[in-house]
């Protein structure tokens, strides 16, 4: 098994390490139990029981185990988020009619508060999602802070225009918050797709009602505490544990919410703008599933390749969105790269999330381990050849081996779908123009990326990709400031970067007379 030093000098360095400003063995302290401070509904500044009087349980994916019961929120919760969240949008309230630099100060004084708790929130995103500590405290932490504070500095920079127009007028626009924006995040990066959300419409003056995935609640509730320790008016922030079917399909097609933003599945995606549209035609944003290609070159660096190929698959359990998971290989190094591969996932070390020595944890629960096992023995019934993992690894907690496919075609199920899970398809190619149709032929196309030492075949493939993102000679690189999103049904609208404002505010056109116009 690849040891602890090897993995974090090499893998961690490249990839993770770019985001982390302190070492995990001299200063992260990882709390294997923590304790559970919130485990209700938040709303106006107050946590209240379901109004039901319902509880789901959330699990530790390592084990199986119960952690705690939760708050189960569902429409009559909505309602009231809802009617909290449009008073704190009031014309002349305190939200309304803050500074916008003090909305900026709010956000930069939540990202120093999930800074001090940094250790803990680690260990707690650990502990309900599954993923290891290392990985949850140098990346998950280090890009949530990092997304606050890049949008606390947008606060007051987010500006309209004067306009000469025609006439004795004067014209300018105004950059005005949407309102009451509902928000529904995924249980892959709680943390992280909380800050996605929260930083940008809080720093264009919205209001939120917040939906966390039923999966991994608590953090997500915990940084809502957090947002009232920062000083959040009342009502600005609102926070509902619960499931999609009822939670989230009350916030979707509720009349009073003026804007609804959604990362998971494209299936869901699809069930959400039918509800917005059917409703009052709320505004949509959608970052949904993905199937991307990673592109590797007879030129490319073979040992670099490998490495990174087998981390845009395998990070976070291969439960990304943007995973690399139809790797495709140029004929001349295919044979050495599908036995580099194999060795290197055969040394993936998997087990306890706490375990800095572990690379891997578990699924996030049994429905999702399921489906991938599923998955795995369709390639295996469909013609693929197994060539390293494929079983579930234990009798305990949600663990699957690392997985490797070869010998995989494109009508293959594990080729099509999303698995969402730690199983790496490879596939051989040997011209350029008909990859171009491969990899494009899907109905995904949230990013992609090539290995090359070629500039012109770089630049070739990041132009005739459909996706969103394309990377060349990395993969996985997270910057508040470069926008994400997909083409086709991977979604609309981008998150992150200035682009990710856009979808926060509502452009107005004021045109005044004046008695004479002089340039």
């Amino acid at each position: 098994m690849l040891s602890s030093a090897r993995f974090i000098g090499r893998s961690f360095r490249q990839n993770l390490g770019r985001y982390a400003r302190y070492s995990y063995s001299t200063v992260a302290k990882p709390q294997p139990n923590p304790d559970i401070f919130h485990n209700q509904v938040f709303i106006n500044n107050e946590w209240h029981d379901a109004v039901s009087g319902k509880t789901f349980p959330t699990v530790n994916p390592s084990t199986g185990d119960i952690i705690c019961h939760v708050a189960e929120g569902d429409k009559a919760d909505v309602d009231i988020a809802v009617n909290a969240a449009k008073e704190a949008f009031r014309f002349g309230s305190p939200w309304r009619t803050i500074d916008a630099s003090n909305r900026g100060e709010l956000l930069n004084r939540l990202a120093d508060l999930i800074e001090r708790d940094r250790d803990y929130l680690a260990s707690l995103e650990t502990f309900d999602n599954g993923k290891p500590f290392h990985v949850a405290h140098a990346g998950d932490l280090e890009l949530t802070i990092k997304c606050y504070r890049y949008y606390a500095g947008w606060a007051d920079k987010n500006h309209g225009k004067t306009i000469p127009v025609n006439g004795d007028y004067f014209c300018y626009t105004r950059h005005e918050p949407v309102g009451v924006c509902g928000q529904i995040i995924p249980w892959n990066f709680p943390l992280l797709m909380q800050a996605w959300k929260l930083g940008p419409a809080l720093a264009m003056g919205n209001v939120v009602v917040m939906k966390l995935a039923e999966q991994t609640p608590l953090t997500g509730l915990y940084v809502a505490g957090l947002c009232k320790e920062a000083g959040f008016p009342p009502g600005v922030v609102n926070v509902i544990p619960g499931y999609g079917p009822t939670a989230g399909a009350a916030i979707a097609s509720h009349n009073d919410v003026d804007k609804v933003a959604f990362t998971g599945s494209t299936e869901i995606g699809k069930i959400i703008q039918k509800a917005a549209g059917d409703s009052n035609l709320k505004r949509v944003t959608l970052e949904l599933g993905g199937k991307s290609p990673l592109i590797v070159m007879n030129d490319a660096d073979l040992d670099y390749a490998v490495e990174q190929s087998h981390f845009a698959l395998f990070f976070n359990q291969g439960q990304c969105c943007c995973a690399g998971s139809r790797t495709y290989v140029e004929d001349g190094i295919y044979d050495e790269f599908v036995e580099r591969t194999i060795k290197r996932a055969e040394k993936r070390t998997l087990g306890d999330p706490f375990d800095p020595n572990n690379e891997q944890g578990p699924q996030v629960d049994k429905e999702q381990m399921d489906k991938i096992l599923d998955l795995i023995d369709s390639g295996k019934s469909e013609g693929a050849t197994l060539a390293a993992g494929g079983n579930r690894y234990g009798d305990k907690g949600y663990f699957v081996e690392p997985t490797v496919f070869t010998d995989v075609k494109e009508n293959m199920r594990i080729a099509k779908e999303e698995i969402f899970g730690p199983v790496m398809q490879v596939m051989k190619f040997s011209d350029k123009d008909e990859l171009v149709e491969r990899a494009n032929d899907s109905m995904y196309g949230l990013a992609a990326s090539v290995f090359t030492k070629d500039i012109d075949k770089a630049m070739m493939f990041s132009q005739s990709l459909r996706a969103g993102t394309v990377w060349v000679n990395c993969f996985d690189v997270f910057d508040a400031a470069a926008p994400f999103g997909g083409y086709k049904m991977s979604g609309n609208g981008r998150e992150k970067g200035q682009y990710g404002l856009d979808n926060y505010t509502e452009v107005k056109s004021v045109m005044i007379k004046i008695p004479q116009k002089n340039s």
